[in-house]
């Protein structure tokens, strides 16, 4: 699909090209000068000059403050990366350059930003992203008006539907493409959605295969891609060999070979030729370099079987009396083969039965916490009204273990997502400023009220030589030393923790830190030092029946620290403690961070507030507005998002709780279409997140914030007063 590709650049592109070769002089020391540098160096697949060239437009952009070259940038240096197949160096300038576009008027490169993303998450088999970028993609095409490309997007989202399985739904939109008339779409699409109606008719039906090819072909003579008429005539002579019709397989393979001999006098034609022609010519060139480069060694491989075959006539007559040696010998020798094959054959399947039922585990435990996710919020939820309503003194014992179990199972269940996400490739590390000593010293005084209760001295040092603000993912860091530190107070009573943080290698724009967690607890025996990363693993059954705990902690430790370049060391020894240690590189910021306060709600910022709660389950809708209306609150329940949308046409709230799974419309989709006439009202989103999810992808979608199910309520109330607070304030 490489040349489809560049077709939907070349439509992409058009306008902010032509409009600078016509009415501008584009100037040395510019954006547009190093891209243009850049794409003439990847024209010619040199992608190192490519690279530099691109990072030097994006440095000069940084330097102006030039928002969209910004963009333009990050979207070139994501299209080098997507064509030396580095998927996921793409995403991450695909993503930024779509950051910066979203802030600015819809364009031909935004769209193309947005369809070169899915193009890669399809790369990457991420069906889901690749599906939904496409068709950001094709609305962003609509709003410039580059209807050209609109097809070519359906035809990328049927071949996410063959992928997925989906046959019929692939079919559909080929057969689509493929019946519209030649004024409505262009001559390489319709070429190629007959090309993939054949691929799918291929094993079932040669002859249909055989007669959309032919169409494929007719067309594509109409277009100027030569390589997508190789890979079509390429095509037809295999059919027509598989169908044992030789002489019309003959027929297309020379067409074949006439096309590709005539293409090799476009290198001596290309001087003054546009760059994206020269960038299609290059192309073509390669792949019939590829194909002359086999045929040479099938050629070679031919000769070297005919002298084989002279040499071992020869031998055979001289060395007449061995013959039956020989013969018994290649007859052992071929029955040894075909064992190792068949055995071969048996690893081969046992291996893909393995990742076939790591995957189902991964795909039913995600599932299976997902889906607890709404009971248990009802079981959270109304725990809580009941203890709020005054209950007797001795239903206040059970009440409160209720709630313990309650969390407890809650922890359970996000220690089982999150040990699923991270052994997932749905994980992506972040980059992004942060304040390493703010950061630590906030985690650990979130443990204050349980250190004391263990009576344990927890002690924090960090070294000065750490820069203030470094570049690197603070979730995941923040995830691995809670876990840590929560380990080593929950098990250490009348006794110390040392937290530490040590600059060990430090370089011009980066620094390397030594992480230790160090504590006087009860120790790990020597037996299970090797196995306490292991999923549901921990130090002994009489541990576990004391403490508590799902044996998880550590095993997501293990995981996040390899993701974030590290590795995770442990000393211990049983009766004095335990020392983990880890390693991990972060670039050095020179942008300094202010402190931001979170503002603390008052209870008057939620009074006579009229909030539109969009759920279909009966239970959470009980409890939610009951819980909102104990802060004399006004609510109002909607079962779907169809009814959501028209409602909020008519009517007027402080803010909207919207549900993400509903039936029909889910809440994603209804959030995006309220946006179209509404951009002022708060939406929140209620969802039991999981595994395909991320709070990131339901902010795109225009919410303005998270409450995850089950919610903690004094955070569920915290969430509403503030964004409505924040929403009145900037009003």
């Amino acid at each position: 699909m490489k040349h489809l590709y560049v077709l939907l650049f070349l439509l992409s592109a058009k306008i902010s090209c032509f409009s600078q070769e016509k009415n501008e002089t584009v100037t040395v020391d510019s954006v547009s000068y190093y891209l243009e540098v850049s794409n003439f160096h990847k024209s010619s697949f040199d992608y190192d000059k490519a690279l530099t060239y691109a990072r030097k437009a994006k440095q000069y952009a940084t330097k102006k403050k030039l928002q969209k070259e910004l963009a333009d940038s990050h979207l070139s240096i994501g299209s080098i990366y997507g064509e030396l197949d580095r998927q996921d160096e793409a995403i991450e300038n695909y993503i930024r350059s779509i950051t910066i576009y979203n802030n600015l008027t819809p364009s031909s490169n935004s769209a193309f930003c947005y369809y070169s993303l899915g193009q890669s998450y399809l790369k990457k088999n991420n069906l889901n992203l690749a599906e939904n970028y496409l068709n950001k993609s094709m609305a962003e095409y609509k709003t410039v008006n580059i209807p050209e490309a609109l097809d070519l997007i359906e035809l990328q989202k049927g071949i996410v539907q063959k992928r997925k399985g989906n046959t019929e739904g692939a079919l559909k939109k080929f057969r689509s493409i493929a019946t519209k008339n030649d004024i409505e779409t262009l001559p390489e699409t319709k070429a190629e959605a007959y090309f993939e109606l054949a691929e799918i008719e291929a094993e079932k039906d040669p002859q249909s295969a055989i007669a959309n090819l032919e169409k494929a072909y007719t067309i594509s003579i109409e277009g100027y891609n030569t390589n997508q008429k190789l890979r079509i005539l390429r095509r037809l002579s295999e059919m027509f060999e598989t169908t044992k019709n030789i002489s019309k397989s003959h027929f297309y393979l020379k067409k074949f070979i006439v096309i590709r001999d005539s293409i090799f006098n476009i290198r001596t034609k290309t001087a003054n030729v546009p760059a994206y022609e020269r960038y299609i010519a290059t192309e073509q060139l390669k792949t019939i370099d590829k194909t002359n480069r086999e045929n040479k060694a099938q050629e070679k491989s031919i000769k070297f079987s005919k002298l084989i075959s002279i040499l071992s006539i020869a031998l055979i007559s001289i060395l007449s009396l061995l013959s039956l040696s020989l013969y018994k010998n290649n007859i052992i020798r071929t029955k040894t083969n075909q064992l190792l094959k068949d055995k071969n054959q048996e690893l081969e399947t046992e291996k893909e039965r393995a990742e076939k039922a790591s995957k189902a585990r991964a795909e039913f435990l995600s599932t299976v916490s997902h889906e607890l996710r709404t009971p248990l919020n009802a079981i959270n939820g109304i725990t809580h009204i009941l203890i709020e309503d005054n209950p007797k003194p001795s239903q206040m014992n059970y009440l409160n273990s209720l709630k313990f179990s309650g969390n407890y199972l809650l922890t359970f269940i996000n220690d089982i997502l999150e040990i699923n996400r991270v052994e997932s490739d749905v994980v992506e590390v972040e980059s992004i400023d942060f304040d390493l000593r703010d950061l630590l010293e906030n985690i650990v005084g979130s443990f204050s009220e349980i250190a004391n209760k263990n009576k344990t001295v927890y002690h924090l040092e960090i070294d000065e030589k750490i820069p203030s603000t470094l570049i690197g993912d603070p979730t995941k860091l923040s995830q691995i030393l809670i876990n840590l530190i929560n380990n080593a107070i929950k098990f250490t009573t009348n006794g110390n923790v040392w937290v530490s943080a040590v600059v060990k290698k430090e370089k011009a724009n980066s620094v390397r830190i030594h992480f230790e967690v160090r504590d006087t607890g009860i120790g790990i025996p020597k037996e299970r030092i090797d196995t306490i990363f292991d999923s549901f693993t921990q130090g002994s059954v009489e541990i576990n029946r004391k403490y508590g705990g799902t044996g998880l902690g550590l095993a997501i430790v293990k995981r996040l620290v390899t993701l974030l370049g590290g590795k995770i060391k442990l000393d211990s020894e049983e009766g004095k403690g335990s020392r983990f240690h880890f390693e991990i590189a972060l670039r050095i910021s020179e942008k300094k961070i202010d402190k931001k306060i979170a503002p603390v709600y008052d209870n008057k910022w939620l009074e006579d507030k009229k909030i539109l709660l969009v759920e279909d389950n009966k239970i959470n809708q009980m409890i939610t507005q009951k819980m909102l209306e104990r802060k004399k609150m006004h609510c109002h329940i909607i079962e779907n998002g169809e009814d959501a949308v028209e409602h909020m046409r008519q009517n007027t709230y402080d803010l909207v709780l919207m549900d993400v799974h509903l039936p029909g419309i889910n809440g994603t989709i209804a959030t995006e279409l309220i946006r179209k006439f509404n951009q002022d009202t708060p939406i929140v989103a209620l969802t039991a997140i999981s595994l395909d999810e991320n709070k990131e992808m339901l902010l795109s979608f225009g919410m303005n914030d998270v409450i995850t199910k089950p919610f903690d309520p004094e955070k569920f109330y915290e969430v509403i007063a503030t964004t409505i607070h924040q929403n009145i304030n900037t009003e």
